[in-house]
């Protein structure tokens, strides 16, 4: 064979070979995700569905002292309008003494302009211990306490919603709650 009939190897562009890898990647990645999209955002809750997982309460019909219960999803809250001597007797309370210790201002949530109302205390209506519905002042008991007393194992807890005294492992815990005006709160799920 003569030198004249042998060819040279081809010159391979390696940059030029790997930026057509990558961008071909990229793109078939770009695209699984436009496809996965649609399918991935039908799980989401339905528009419906999220609006019947929150609620705005006017507290302003809560007469002193007394509580109003809601219903979201199923799930039972209370809010209770609470007197000066429920509110002195919360915070008063030394949270160390507790089986599940916060103060009384750990469960309030800022209005807009970062102060507090502790007057309305907005809480879980299940008891931590096995999900009953605790009964308050507006059945005509509170439990040793002067909060909510639940009749099923006898938690007794007090006017913040801390559990004081029975088999319950916590507090009544404090829902997801904005105060979209000093007159009104969103409870969401």
């Amino acid at each position: 064979m003569s030198a004249s009939n042998e060819t040279a190897p081809d010159h391979v562009d390696e940059e030029r070979r790997d930026f057509i890898h990558i961008a071909a990647i990229a793109a078939t990645a770009g695209g699984a995700g436009l496809v996965a999209y649609p399918f991935v955002d039908q799980m989401n809750a339905a528009g419906d569905t999220k609006a019947a997982s929150s609620l705005e309460v006017d507290i302003s019909k809560i007469p002193l002292g007394g509580e109003i219960r809601v219903l979201i999803g199923g799930k039972p809250f209370f809010l209770r309008h609470r007197t000066a001597e429920e509110i002195a007797a919360a915070v008063n309370t030394d949270p160390s003494k507790m089986m599940d210790p916060e103060t009384d201002q750990e469960r309030l949530v800022p209005l807009p302009d970062g102060t507090y109302n502790p007057a309305i205390l907005v809480t879980s209506g299940a008891c931590t211990h096995l999900g009953c519905v605790p009964v308050g002042p507006a059945q005509g008991s509170v439990g040793d306490y002067g909060g909510w007393y639940c009749p099923c194992h006898g938690s007794h807890y007090d006017t913040s919603g801390r559990i004081r005294k029975g088999p319950a492992p916590s507090n009544l815990p404090i829902p997801d709650y904005e105060w979209v005006t000093p007159a009104v709160v969103k409870i969401s799920l």
